[in-house]
């Protein structure tokens, strides 16, 4: 007797979105399989952000539908989608600036695991990433870029969702501290968690991912192995006269996603 397959993370079907007046998602169409990691490119403004705000409900969809390890959570608010098993690391830091490291990491698991197994969750958040330990007592605020970042991430390992949706999150970050921010990721993943990571460090998320999905203008125009990838997004960049080295051109890194033109040829 065969078992059955663990249906996808993530699907997205058929989804548009807008701004407003402004159409910023046209008809896209991608899975995420359950406990992969698939890599989310385009260059600024094509959209990769506007997904990442749609399937955690923090923008509402205009068409289609969105479903979550097979439930459908088209149309939820972005707590119920959270409850359902999402979690997101937006673009930025994503942590409280006034609170320490270790306050930071108590409200986490308090909401998430219970006041008994805040304990245990801090030994184990100290015990994947050293570094927090050391900077336990310091205000999440005064932290450099890439130790937020590894703070919000050390929130989601010790209570692994179903998915974990990372917004461009080695942005403005040095080598090093991009190396130790995947690493996080990975283990998030080897707990588990499927990972969908919207990124314009091209190199870096297709040496972890296994499928890809390239954006341009809102649209898909890629949907496959990640080693696929970086031959359409080259091709993207080639038809807009740019060239690729080992990032995607963006735009303005203040907004970091803008939306499409509301008209289309």
């Amino acid at each position: 007797m065969t078992g059955v397959a663990d249906p996808p993370a993530l699907e997205v079907d058929h989804v548009s979105a807008a701004y407003g007046p402004y159409r910023a998602l046209f008809d896209v169409s991608f899975t995420v399989p359950a406990a992969g990691i698939t890599a989310l490119l385009g260059s600024n403004g094509a959209g990769k952000s506007t997904v990442a705000r749609v399937v955690t409900g923090l923008l509402p969809s205009s068409a289609g539908s969105i479903r979550l390890s097979g439930a459908d959570i088209t149309g939820q608010p972005a707590y119920k989608i959270a409850r359902a098993g999402s979690a997101h690391v937006p673009e930025g830091r994503g942590v409280f600036a006034d609170l320490t490291v270790e306050e930071n990491l108590k409200v986490s698991f308090n909401q998430r695991l219970g006041r008994r197994a805040v304990a245990d969750a801090l030994l184990r958040a100290y015990q994947a990433f050293p570094i927090l330990g050391t900077r336990r007592k310091q205000q999440g605020g005064t932290l450099s870029g890439g130790e937020q970042r590894i703070l919000s991430l050390a929130k989601v390992l010790i209570a692994p969702p179903r998915l974990l949706v990372a917004d461009e999150i080695s942005l403005g970050l040095a080598p090093l501290m991009i190396d130790a921010v995947y690493d996080g990721l990975q283990r998030i993943n080897e707990a588990g968690t499927a990972l969908l990571i919207v990124e314009q460090q091209v190199d870096r998320v297709l040496e972890r991912a296994q499928t890809a999905v390239v954006l341009e203008h809102g649209a898909v125009a890629y949907d496959g192995p990640a080693n696929g990838a970086l031959a359409a997004v080259e091709g993207v960049l080639a038809s807009r006269g740019d060239r690729i080295t080992g990032s995607v051109p963006s735009g303005d890194p203040s907004t970091g996603e803008g939306p499409a033109p509301a008209n289309r040829s």
